[in-house]
């Protein structure tokens, strides 16, 4: 590993953005594949390898297959572990996983267990001393509809006053091409309401103007993506200052942007238009597993597409503190493993 990698992997870091299931890595999904060998399903389909791309499609149906494969609350178990688990070896201090609840009648799985489950998971990797706080948000998938986005958002609150402040927001996410925004207002409102935080897919992809405009005016707490959000990506001036103006960070994940096709290279990537604006933005994989990343890697690709320095990435990796959604207390507490960590890192 050379000194770059090295410096990167040692950076401690923040991650915003990862959906569980699509975190899971090339050896946990090999353990699923030997516990469900009747399923016949092969990696191929389960990861975008180097060099891969495929539509935001293609890339939905890949999640189809992981479903398949996590379907009872010992996968779930398992999985949520292992991806802690992989994020921590990776230098990341500070986690928010994020997850639509899933019932499969076959297996018994309910969706209070499933939330349950990965807060089990939390639990677990803490107290087996791990260096990384974990907290999740819920998720609620645009394709099940406004009814199920209420239901979503009313076991979210149940879970934010039982689980000890793990449960700490609302994701909206999703295929973006399916259902309108509008829709999922009043879920969204009613979270907002109850104390939930909300970081939500956004502009993700074209044409959806008057979608984002509407969302934008809730406030979300964060935006995913936001790809075509600025004017010179099809966006528009009234987008940004909102965005500006409400000082609302973007989670920016780069790897999964290109594999998905939503942006044609990296150096065309949105970071350079809010990084020079000097907007807060925060690196994160999105689908560490699918897209066959981490975040090291991410913050590293960041450093050379852009040409910044390592002192420029470990302002990033910083500033990402203040965009978490856990109380001012871990806040505090993350800033000064920071600090603690500089001579280390910077050694």
């Amino acid at each position: 590993m050379d000194d770059e990698c090295v410096f990167y992997r040692e950076l401690p870091k923040v991650e915003l953005h990862a959906h569980l299931n699509g975190s899971v890595s090339f050896q946990t999904m090999e353990k699923l594949m030997n516990r469900k060998p009747h399923l016949n399903i092969e990696h191929s389909m389960t990861a975008i390898g180097k060099g891969q791309r495929r539509t935001l499609d293609e890339c939905f149906e890949v999640f189809k297959v992981i479903h398949k494969l996590v379907d009872t609350e010992e996968d779930i178990l398992m999985v949520s572990k292992d991806v802690i688990r992989e994020f921590a070896e990776d230098g990341v201090k500070y986690l928010e996983l994020r997850s639509t609840p899933r019932e499969e009648q076959r297996t018994g799985l309910t969706k209070t267990n499933y939330i349950d489950t990965i807060i089990k998971a939390i639990q677990q990797c803490k107290s087996e001393g791990l260096d990384i706080d974990v907290r999740l948000l819920v998720a609620i998938d645009r394709r099940n509809g406004m009814e199920v986005a209420m239901e979503t958002v009313k076991l979210a609150e149940e879970f934010m006053l039982s689980s000890d402040g793990l449960v700490v927001g609302i994701d909206l996410s999703g295929d973006p091409t399916v259902g309108h925004g509008k829709y999922f207002l009043p879920a969204l409102e009613r979270a907002k309401n109850g104390g939930l935080k909300l970081s939500l897919h956004l502009s993700e992809v074209q044409s959806q103007l008057e979608e984002s405009e509407l969302l934008l005016n809730l406030p979300p707490d964060r935006i995913g993506h936001g790809t075509f959000l600025h004017p010179e990506m099809g966006g528009s001036q009234s987008l940004v200052d909102k965005v500006v103006k409400n000082g609302i960070p973007l989670e920016l994940c780069l790897t999964s942007n290109i594999k998905g096709q939503t942006v044609p290279m990296f150096s065309l990537h949105h970071f350079k238009y809010w990084y020079q604006l000097g907007h807060p933005t925060v690196i994160c994989t999105d689908d560490k597993g699918v897209f066959c990343t981490d975040l090291s890697q991410e913050y590293q690709l960041v450093a050379s597409t852009f040409g910044l320095s390592q002192k420029e990435m470990w302002k990033l990796s910083q500033q990402a503190i203040d965009c978490i959604f856990a109380e001012e207390a871990v806040k505090q507490q993350l800033k000064k493993k920071w600090q603690d960590l500089h001579p280390q890192v910077f050694k």
